[in-house]
């Protein structure tokens, strides 16, 4: 039986300041409205006889995660596998597998989906599936690889070996990481050198011995995190302890480049990482300049640049060259040859403690969605999506009073003792220190506006008392 897997928990620096921490990049919109987890869904839905995909993501992400999968015409079941942090692709990998033997059974084989690519042409995709999965019943730990179309460093390497028994695979000679652009010049010249895509097949019962011979402690550190794991339903919560004491290591490193027995496809179908705001214009028709734009923008004397609005009219005058992306709080502009090092930004904004690594302007929550419409000294004030039929935590704020104002649907409030409901155009006030929640009881999104006052109105002044989505 082969099993989806899909590892959702890139963060995507190089995309910023679209993709953030609390918004990561396989949640970001592609220019047909679709995200990349929901195309990586999508793909994994194609393969024949699967009837269940598992999902390993940071807990941070389920209820995002679930609102993305969100389809009543899907008979798909869905498995969540929740990491408290990120640990890369050797201890997610084994989580699954631990996961599917338990599940499953001996027979169970897993392919491995990342959760940030594009891939094209699903009948090629499901064709080079099939090839791997034929490898796999073979014992062999099967990689995906893809032609080059140019010497990119930014990618690992495989090197081919002499062909498998079964049709359409080669034994792996050797794996080369990211190399030099020189080198990668020479690889993609070779003809016997593939990009190494970090999709795999293979038995869940041959991985796991793989990685038993090449890093016993790993293994043996992932058994153990699996025992103490919470398991319920959907749902398995990965012991914080445990797996955070699991090393912090690409499958690659941990067991491909040391077992014997691995085999790479050469994929025939269009495939890109996405990995940069150079990957993602293309996937834009260019104008007779050169130019790719999304939103409104207004070019003059403009040629061979990217540039993207979310919510005003940005115009470029006499630039060439250039990558553009506007959001409601944070604007980036880059050299196109210079996009790889955009996440030399986000590293800087993440030891100043600034918001905009982490957060948009517009957050989600599994309730819904905030957004903050204006903030200074002792004030701000917030536009607020409530869901049908769901609630924020029953909390209180030590430092802040809020006033609520419906704009519309109706609000479900409790206030101290008091409980009641509030129409378009009512409001209520939450003094400082008053136990409150808010809820919407109705079948279309409530949506208030939220005035906080005070000597501090950080988002950290919650205290909860009872939460439905497991938030302490």
């Amino acid at each position: 039986m082969l099993v989806p897997v899909i590892l959702s928990g890139g963060a995507g620096a190089r995309l910023w300041p679209v993709s953030r921490e609390a918004y990561p990049k396989p949640f970001i919109r592609l220019p047909d409205g679709k995200s990349l987890l929901r195309k990586t869904l999508e793909r994994a839905a194609l393969i024949e006889g699967a009837t269940r995909v598992v999902t390993v993501t940071n807990k941070e992400y389920f209820f995002l995660t679930k609102d993305e999968y969100y389809d009543p015409r899907s008979r798909l079941e869905h498995v969540f596998i929740l990491e408290p942090r990120g640990r890369n692709t050797a201890p997610a990998i084994t989580e699954a597998a631990l996961w599917a033997l338990e599940t499953v059974g001996a027979a169970a084989k897993l392919l491995v989906l990342p959760a940030d690519h594009l891939i094209e042409n699903s009948d090629q995709f499901l064709d080079a599936v099939r090839i791997a999965s034929k490898l796999a019943d073979d014992g062999l730990l099967v990689t995906f690889g893809i032609t080059p179309t140019a010497p990119e460093a930014a990618y690992g390497y495989i090197e081919c070996g002499a062909p498998c028994a079964t049709a359409g695979g080669h034994h792996v000679a050797r794996f080369v990481e990211k190399p030099s652009v020189e080198i990668a010049r020479k690889l993609a010249a070779s003809g016997n050198h593939l990009w190494n895509s970090g999709m795999f097949c293979f038995r869940a019962t041959a991985f796991l011995e793989a990685l038993q011979a090449c890093d016993p402690k790993l293994f043996e550190g992932a058994r153990a995190c699996w025992a103490a794991s919470h398991k319920a339903g959907e749902k398995v919560e990965l012991d914080e302890a445990a797996f955070s004491a699991l090393p912090d290591i690409s499958v690659d490193y941990a067991v491909l480049e040391k077992a014997k027995n691995v085999a790479v496809v050469k994929a025939s179908f269009k495939w890109s990482d996405v990995g940069s705001w150079k990957a993602l214009s293309e996937l834009i028709p260019a104008d007779e300049h050169g130019n790719r734009t999304q939103g409104e923008v207004m070019l003059a004397d403009t040629r061979n640049s990217y540039i993207q609005s979310d919510s005003r009219v940005v115009a470029a005058v006499g630039v060439e060259n250039m990558i553009v992306v506007d959001t409601p709080d944070a604007l980036l502009i880059a050299a196109k040859d210079r996009v790889q090092d955009v996440k030399q930004i986000v590293q800087r904004l993440k030891v100043q403690d600034h918001p905009a690594h982490q957060l948009h302007r517009t957050v989600n929550r599994p309730w819904g969605t905030y957004t903050v419409l204006e903030e200074g000294p002792g004030y701000k004030i917030k536009r607020i999506v409530v869901k049908p039929g769901a609630a924020l935590s029953m909390q209180m704020h030590r430092q802040r009073s809020e006033h609520w104002v419906v704009i519309s649907g109706e609000a479900k409030i409790i206030n101290g003792d008091k409980e009641l409901l509030v129409h378009p155009n009512e409001s209520t006030f939450i003094p400082v220190g008053n136990k409150h929640r808010l809820s919407n009881p109705g079948t279309t999104d409530l949506v208030i506006i939220e005035v906080q006052t005070g000597s501090y109105v950080g988002e950290d002044d919650i205290v909860r008392f009872d939460d439905a989505y497991g938030r302490t």
